[in-house]
């Protein structure tokens, strides 16, 4: 599945316990219906991941939806999780709250991750 405008590219891949819904560009009033579509029309699995580190941009609109989206995935039982926002998401996922209502997580930079040592067996942080 995969929309695609100028402004927003949305791709979808689904595993056997997992949506993985990559975006990149804009979310704005003008996207927000295209992105919302690929969000709805992902199958119903326990896990659905947005990768959000090409996101550009995230209108109060974006916002409504990725709230509805999580009570949504919350009210059949699975988890919503944010992956990676740029730093202007992570910006109005702060100061929208959202941080406090779904799990964000960051994964680390090649530079930062080649400076620790080898201990764990993930590149996954949970961000407070």
């Amino acid at each position: 599945m995969e929309e695609h405008s100028d402004r927003l590219d949305v791709q979808v891949s689904v595993g056997d316990q997992m949506v993985l819904v990559r975006v990149a560009g804009e979310i704005d009033i003008a996207t927000v219906a295209a992105f919302r579509s690929a969000l709805w029309s992902a199958p119903a699995r326990p896990v659905l991941q947005l990768e959000l580190s090409g996101l550009r941009l995230l209108s109060a609109a974006g916002v409504r939806t990725l709230l509805a989206a999580h009570l949504r995935v919350r009210a059949c039982g699975g988890e919503l999780v944010l992956v990676d926002p740029s730093p202007v998401v992570a910006r109005v996922l702060r100061v929208s709250g959202l941080h406090r209502v779904m799990p964000i997580l960051e994964l680390a930079s090649p530079i930062e991750a080649a400076r620790r040592p080898v201990v764990a067996t993930t590149d996954l942080q949970l961000a407070a």
